[in-house]
């Protein structure tokens, strides 16, 4: 070998090994800034031998805590919104409760009448503490994941009649009726009666309690495709465009879901959703100033 041919060769093995120690230190500082910044600096990947795969498994790995970290994250702050929610929805039933029992407690009743009368505002304030602390061990069960769901063969269709029938008593307090749109077949699926009861008898409650009195529930079956669909309707006062994307959350503080006069929990949406989901099921409403309508899909039943 040449001596002009050895140099060549240093000159070469110089150039390329200072590019390999540059590109081991952007390396070694790029994992410093993925450490420091959150796990969201990523890596520029310049080649593709080792080094490239290197700072690309690197990348990957971030990616991953980082996503780790933000579930992680969400996980605390849901934990902080549903303990705030609860708060907020015991204090006011629970506070009513102690008034009125004081008020009795410090002989300021002077009639029999007037003790019922205040026993029997407190008896129900009650009723309504023990629905949210109902619905709010539901929500957590659900949520969990420890319970698996015990699928079986259902037919949809009869087994929503079959609640609607059950909701007549509930209907009739609120001078309603119910009616059955049905445009399909026969729906069954793969589902969970157990669970499933209690999505749909959240979303009829939900539609008698907005629902106009003297008015009706409106039940529909239909397919779409591989699916089965039913529509809970009811024709009461539109839902806000505002408040729709946020309607299945837990506590949601919209005016109308909030309402202390309509008894409802705040959890009623979020545990249907919850568990239509568990499902493999769709859920979403749609509002306008004549209807509203919640919709659920559910694939069909496939014999295995």
């Amino acid at each position: 070998m040449t001596a002009v041919g050895i140099i060549s060769f240093l000159l070469f093995f110089f150039i390329y090994t200072r590019k390999v120690v540059l590109y081991l230190e952007e390396i070694t500082k790029g994992i410093r800034e993925i450490t420091s910044s959150g796990m969201s600096h990523r890596i520029e990947v310049r080649t593709t031998d080792e080094l490239g795969v290197l700072a690309e498994n690197i990348n990957e790995m971030a990616e991953r805590l980082q996503h780790s970290v933000e579930e992680e994250r969400k996980a605390v702050n849901a934990k902080n919104d549903l303990i705030t929610g609860v708060s907020h929805d015991l204090r006011t039933p629970l506070t009513s409760v102690l008034g009125f029992l004081e008020y009795i407690e410090q002989d300021r009743c002077q009639e029999e009448v007037e003790i019922r009368y205040y026993v029997s505002i407190a008896y129900n304030k009650s009723l309504v503490l023990r629905k949210l602390i109902d619905d709010l061990f539901e929500y957590t069960r659900v949520n969990s994941g420890e319970y698996p769901l015990v699928m079986e063969r259902l037919d949809l269709k009869a087994f929503i009649r079959q609640l609607a029938e059950e909701s007549v008593p509930e209907l009739t307090k609120a001078e309603m009726t119910y009616e059955i749109d049905d445009q399909a077949g026969e729906l069954w699926i793969e589902a969970s009666p157990k669970e499933l009861v209690r999505a749909y008898e959240n979303l009829i409650t939900n539609a008698i309690r907005y629902g106009r009195s003297g008015g009706k529930v409106e039940i529909g079956f239909s397919k779409s495709g591989d699916e089965a669909v039913v529509r809970i309707s009811n024709f009461g006062e539109m839902i806000a465009e505002s408040d729709i994307p946020f309607i299945f959350e837990r506590f949601y503080r919209a005016e109308k879901s909030r309402s202390q006069h309509t008894g409802g929990s705040g959890l009623g949406l979020a545990i249907s959703k919850s568990i239509i989901e568990r499902h493999n099921g769709v859920i979403y409403v749609e509002s306008s100033p004549l209807r509203t309508d919640f919709i659920t899909y559910f694939p069909f039943f496939i014999e295995s």
